[in-house]
């Protein structure tokens, strides 16, 4: 039956897969959507089932697309490390790295610097500022790597979790605030004061405090001013809107110059981590290991703002 399996057929359909979308899996593969749609029917017309079923607006895998998906994505991953393998000697890489990371300069700079370096490798890139759980989903997405901000535990992802760096983090407010309402020295009393939190925070508790348990606790804080950006959190801070949940490094010039007042309270933040999510494979494929290793030398020790 393999000898008669067009390739074409099964990738496509496990991109179809991955993404829950035929125009997002043909944009990923770069062929005409109409090319991939006539490879899933051939691929179903083969098999003698229906594999996908869809609608104007949805589309879902049936039960024998389930299973021919669970099947073979350890043999199209296992093909996949193999070729990686085969080419690990090679200087230069090809192929198409898809990512997802932070919408920030200092991300833009070092992933332009990479393609620069890496003419025949394809960059597909997508970016959140958001707050969600970005590891709901990450096969389905089709993404090689994706790189996210975290403070405490992680959740359980089934994916590879690799720290890259982390930033010692500060309860900041500006004069102005701390005149109208105190200067809170505890949780509970910052529980009690205007913040400034995300917008898609866990369980509405985005602020983590390192309390000695084995566990950090999330505050419960009030807010009306919710942004998925540190320089707006930042930025409403210096306005005087609420308490903000800073990097230090991110604030440190506004420290100095007395804009914006720490808080010492009773239980210090959790610090800030940047973590890179990848699937665990036997031998990570070298535009994963090269980008990871590019990610190590930007960020060793010292702190992104």
């Amino acid at each position: 039956m393999m000898s008669e399996l067009d390739p074409r057929w099964l990738r496509s359909f496990h991109r179809v897969a991955e993404c829950r979308s035929f125009k997002a899996a043909a944009e990923q593969l770069e062929i005409p959507s109409s090319n991939l749609s006539r490879y899933i029917a051939s691929l179903e017309k083969h098999l003698g089932t229906r594999l996908i079923e869809r609608t104007t607006r949805h589309m879902r895998l049936t039960q024998a697309g389930e299973q021919l998906y669970t099947r073979t994505f350890p043999l199209l991953s296992a093909l996949d490390a193999a070729l990686e393998d085969v080419s690990q000697n090679t200087q230069q890489i090809s192929g198409t790295l898809r990512i997802l990371l932070p919408d920030t300069p200092q991300f833009a700079m070092l992933l332009t610097n990479f393609a620069r370096r890496h003419p025949a490798l394809n960059i597909h890139c997508e970016t959140s500022l958001s707050g969600r759980d970005l590891m709901q989903d990450l096969v389905l997405d089709g993404f090689d790597l994706v790189l996210t901000f975290n403070r405490g535990q992680l959740a359980d992802s089934g994916w590879i979790a690799k720290k890259l760096t982390e930033w010692p983090s500060v309860v900041v407010g500006s004069p102005e605030l701390i005149q109208a309402c105190g200067k809170p020295e505890t949780l509970q009393a910052l529980a009690e004061l205007p913040c400034i939190t995300t917008l898609t925070a866990s369980n509405g508790s985005p602020w983590q405090f390192d309390t000695g348990g084995p566990t950090p606790h999330a505050l419960r804080v009030q807010s009306r001013f919710k942004v998925n950006s540190g320089h707006m959190a930042k930025a409403a801070a210096l306005a005087g809107l609420g308490f903000a949940l800073l990097p230090a490094s991110a604030c440190q010039q506004e420290l100095d110059d007395g804009e914006l007042i720490p808080l010492a309270l009773d239980a210090p933040p959790v610090e800030l981590a940047l973590y890179a999510f990848y699937a665990g494979r036997t031998h990570l494929p070298k535009k994963i290991s090269l980008f990871l290793n590019e990610l190590a030398a930007n960020f060793p020790s010292e702190k992104m703002s």
